[in-house]
């Protein structure tokens, strides 16, 4: 259900609620909560890759929860490639990066879901090189076209490594892959993590721009690591202010996801508290959520 009398809507990422949780349960505590739509994971781990194997049976009764509890699944976190990536210097794990990709947007078109963040990974857990970049490349081209015959768009994540953690390499990769279904999927939280600029690089991809991340980090620096994961909003660095400012300079309209992580039994409060921390600071910005 689409509130046309709101400007925003605001996703909370499936993780920030506890695994345990059954469909109709995690529906209805997004929906109590007061967002607006859920992002699904389709991550590494053979349980939620499981998903892309899904009987119509099953598909269809999770939309039909979506349309009874008005909390439909906008968008889905396709992590899954991080094992099984498109620049892998392995065969067998490049055809299977495809496999996963069909399924992903077959998956997708059944549930109603209208983009697929793709992870802006050449490869994570293999050695890097000019020649995983190109497979990289090859295979997002080729992955697009399966996205524009269904109609569905691939957001790529900037990300929590070098390879692609900043707006301005998705703009040099968006050169080799033109398409209007091939976009960027900006975190804010991992922008900030590598100490760029968020402001100049949101503007920078402007035109380009299908959902944000909305997440908290500790930033990088000669003495730290930095913390990309399993932060709730407001224990991080990331200016909030400043990004929704520029979000209302830019006249943003599309969606926002808030990405955290149950990490305990505090999920619930830890949602809430975040939602109500970020519209605060939104309202403050001129940018009301």
């Amino acid at each position: 259900m689409i509130n046309h009398q709101k400007k925003f809507r605001l996703g909370i990422y499936e993780k920030a609620m506890p695994a345990s949780l059954d469909w109709e349960a995690r529906l209805q505590k997004a929906k109590e909560a007061g967002f607006d739509f859920v992002e699904i994971s389709i991550d590494e781990s053979d349980e939620r890759r499981a998903r892309l194997d899904w009987s119509d049976q099953e598909i269809y009764r999770i939309r039909d929860l979506c349309e009874q509890l008005e909390m439909p699944l906008q968008s889905m976190c396709l992590s899954a490639h991080r094992k099984f990536p498109f620049g892998s210097m392995d065969e067998a794990t490049r055809k299977h990066a495809f496999v996963i990709m069909e399924k992903a947007i077959t998956l997708a078109f059944k549930l109603g879901i209208r983009c697929i963040q793709m992870a802006g990974y050449d490869v994570y857990y293999e050695k890097q090189s000019q020649e995983t970049h190109l497979r990289f490349i090859d295979g997002m081209q080729k992955a697009v076209k399966m996205a524009e015959r269904a109609g569905i768009v691939l957001g790529v994540e900037i990300m929590d490594t070098p390879y692609l953690n900043s707006l301005s390499k998705f703009e040099v990769l968006k050169r080799h892959i033109p398409s209007p279904y091939f976009m960027a999927y900006p975190d804010v939280g991992n922008i900030t993590g590598w100490n760029y600029d968020v402001v100049t690089e949101l503007k920078l991809s402007q035109s380009h721009i299908v959902q944000v991340h909305l997440k908290d980090t500790l930033k990088v620096t000669d003495t730290h690591p930095g913390q990309f994961r399993d932060l709730v909003i407001g224990e991080g660095q990331v200016d909030f202010h400043s990004i929704f400012t520029a979000l209302k300079d830019m006249d943003y309209c599309a969606p926002l996801v808030i990405e955290m992580w149950a990490q305990d039994e505090h999920w619930y409060q830890n949602m809430i508290d975040a939602k109500t921390k970020l519209e605060e600071i939104a309202h403050g910005a001129g940018f009301d959520l």
